[in-house]
């Protein structure tokens, strides 16, 4: 009859499940998600069980970009030293800012059991609320121009809303505005400016933690383009139009065949070669076939 073999994991199950002298140490958190306000008490819950250790030792750790003990060998580490406190398991941190948010690790070692280390792990996270936001508002913009205002709160948390203000009236963006409004981005937006856009502005930003904050209003102007600007633009406009003007006579005059050049052949001035040189004749030939009478 063959030994039958057992795989380890199956093993360590089984002594598990039939040895109760062996059982590991069990750590448990009833709350593993924490929200709290800003500057008040988080209270992170850790509870454990051990079969026989009766002294286990306990730690906490801060996960981050790296893992930073919190509470190790019976003492908090510096930053916690002086606003923090332990009661058994749970670990409780005193007047919290948006840096303590993080995951949190609680760790027991009970080193009689058999399995000696668990762990349980609990989410912090701190709600800001919302802070004065920074508004950006121009002093002056020409009519005509398009124009984008700029609001922006960095620390709430949740990250906040925004809805911007004009002589202390709600801006409310529609399909017939002449503007838009993006209450996520903080941004209102202008296509072109008119004298009716002048005013005082001002940006609120909101989330659920804390009542919503305001920036100071501030005056933005609606100028009219100055005459010489005016003239410098009218004058531009009008040498641009001759130019094209211009452009459209020579392609139309190309077309046509007005506009091709006539190829110039130099004259070359005409030197007559000069006359042969009268022939010689024979004297005595001459006189035998012309008689002369005297």
């Amino acid at each position: 009859m063959s030994t039958m073999k057992m795989s380890p994991l199956l093993l360590l199950l089984a002594v598990v499940l039939y040895c109760p002298v062996c059982r590991s140490v069990i750590v448990t958190s009833n709350k593993p998600k924490v929200e709290v306000h800003e500057h008040t008490d988080a209270v992170l819950t850790c509870e454990f069980r051990t079969e026989k250790d009766q002294n286990p030792r306990i730690e906490w750790k801060k996960k981050g970009k790296g893992v930073a003990f919190v509470y190790f060998n019976g003492t908090f580490t510096k930053t916690y030293a002086k606003r923090a406190k332990m009661e058994g398991a749970t670990l409780t941190i005193h007047s919290v800012t948006q840096k303590d948010s993080g995951e949190y690790r609680c760790e027991v070692t009970a080193s009689q059991d058999h399995v000696s280390l668990a762990e349980a792990s609990i989410t912090l996270n701190v709600l800001v609320p919302p802070h004065v936001p920074s508004c950006d508002v121009p002093n002056s913009v020409f009519v005509g121009s398009g124009l984008e205002l700029l609001c922006k709160d960095k620390l709430s948390i949740p990250p906040a809303t925004y809805r911007w203000y004009k002589d202390n009236r709600a801006l409310v963006a529609t399909a017939d505005t002449a503007y838009s409004i993006d209450p996520n981005k903080g941004t209102l937006k202008l296509k072109s400016v008119s004298k009716m856009d002048g005013g005082m502005y001002r940006c609120e930003s909101s989330n659920s933690v804390g009542a919503p904050k305001s920036c100071v209003a501030q005056q933005l102007k609606v100028l009219d383009y100055p005459l010489n600007m005016t003239i410098l633009i009218a004058g531009a406009a009008g040498v641009a139009a001759l130019l094209l003007f211009c452009c459209i006579c020579v392609c139309i005059c190309r077309r046509r065949g007005c506009c091709k050049k006539s190829k110039k052949t130099k004259s070359k001035a005409y030197n007559p070669p000069p006359p042969p040189p009268p022939p010689v004749r024979n004297f005595r030939h001459y006189k035998q076939t012309h008689s002369f009478v005297i």
